[in-house]
């Protein structure tokens, strides 16, 4: 049994989370979901993330990644196999179709995709615009101020 929680105190108290409470309460009402293909979600650095999935039984061709605003999604869909004389006794990799859907932080780009040996790589990273980071502000003075507006400073230098 699953734990309802009540986000409504939090919405009372906090200015502009609301879209990441609104995906929290999302997240916890919707039933847990079939968790095929096997993932791992690593962060490689300060603003880069990395998503491994295990695809066995998948070609290259067979998949599809694209990301769609603040949302990524991986799509594998296997050709149909010609009829051929092989007979299977035991089929146990799977090679189903999925679609998998990762939530992204706002700014998340897609720089890398790379399929090896049954892995499917996809390396994600953070730009935030420049008009959006940090920037450090001078602080002024009044008495620079009062000075700058004075054109009798000019007048000074000519004068001597």
């Amino acid at each position: 049994m699953r734990a309802t929680v009540d986000f409504a105190p939090l919405f009372r108290s906090s200015v502009g989370f609301d879209r990441m409470l609104n995906a929290l309460d999302l997240a916890s009402r919707i039933p847990a979901v079939d968790n095929w293909p096997p993932y791992d979600i690593v962060k490689t650095g300060e603003d880069d993330y990395r998503i491994d999935m295990a695809v066995a039984g998948l070609a290259e061709a067979d998949l599809t990644i694209t990301q769609e605003r603040n949302t990524l999604v991986v799509t594998g869909r296997k050709a149909p196999e010609p009829q051929s004389a092989t007979e299977y006794l035991h089929r146990g990799i799977a090679g189903r179709e999925f679609e998998r859907r990762f939530d992204l932080a706002e700014h998340m780009k897609v720089t890398d995709a790379h399929f090896e040996n049954g892995l499917l790589s996809i390396t994600l990273k953070r730009e935030i615009p420049e008009a959006m980071k940090p920037r450090r502000i001078a602080i002024t003075s009044s008495t620079a101020r009062a000075e700058e507006a004075v054109p009798q400073i000019e007048a000074r230098k000519e004068a001597a």
